[in-house]
Parts: structure tokens; C-alpha cells; sequence
């Protein structure tokens, strides 16, 4: 597995990615007011931030690239892990299955390939 990215929530998704982009991160994908996705300076990782009407506090999905995710997954059922949803083709051009860890904090494993730091809409 490969740690890609951190979504944040976010209540002004455009006020926030001033912040980020202060911080040194580059937009990749504006889809501001709804969503925007920075790449970070150094490495490979990605961080994202998610319009909510109001921030429920701790909000943060992990996600992890798996190249074999449908058979990840079914590794993890044959083990007794419990998903919230199967792996499933998304029209952001991820396949992704989502669960959730004992603490109840959100999982997404995911397959996007290039997709992942490229997607057609990236912005130039």
C-alpha cells in the first residue's frame, strides 16, 4: 500500500486553499467551491480539502492506493473485515472500497493509476 492523500473538511474550501497554497503546496485540481486537491512540495503525497456545510470535527479519510484492490479486498473479508462498500468505479476514474477502522474513522482503498495525481480536469 502507498499512503496517497489526506481530505480534510472544509466550510470555505476557497479561504482554505489559500492557506494551503501558503503553506507551499501546489493545486492540482480546482474544483473550488467543492473541492480542491494540492500536491505536496516533496514526495508523492497529495492533500484534499472537501466543502462541508459545517465541520463535524475530526473528519479525516485515509486513503491507500492498493494496484490489486479487488483482490486486497477480498483478502481483508476473508479475514473478517467488514467494508462499508465494495470496490466500486467512481466518475473521478478511481475504483475505491471504503471502511472503517475500530475508532470509526474512515478508510478509502482505492486503484486510480495515473489518474491519481493526473486526472484529465488537472489544472495546468
Amino acid at each position: 500500500m502507498d499512503l496517497n492523500q489526506v481530505t480534510l473538511p472544509a466550510t470555505d474550501v476557497a479561504v482554505s486553499a489559500v492557506f494551503y497554497k501558503q503553506l507551499g503546496l501546489r493545486l492540482i485540481v480546482d474544483s473550488i467551491p467543492r473541492y480542491a486537491r494540492f500536491e505536496c512540495p516533496d514526495g508523492n503525497s497529495t492533500l484534499s480539502l472537501e466543502y462541508v456545510n459545517e465541520n463535524p470535527g475530526p473528519g479525516v479519510v485515509i486513503y491507500f492506493e492498493c494496484k490489486e484492490l479487488d483482490q486486497v479486498v477480498a483478502d481483508l473479508k476473508s479475514k473478517s473485515v467488514k467494508f462499508d462498500s465494495d470496490p466500486t468505479d467512481q466518475s473521478w476514474l478511481w475504483r475505491e472500497a471504503r471502511l472503517r477502522d475500530p475508532a470509526g474513522n474512515l478508510i478509502c482503498l482505492f486503484y486510480a493509476g495515473a489518474n491519481r495525481k493526473n486526472p484529465p480536469w488537472r489544472v495546468q
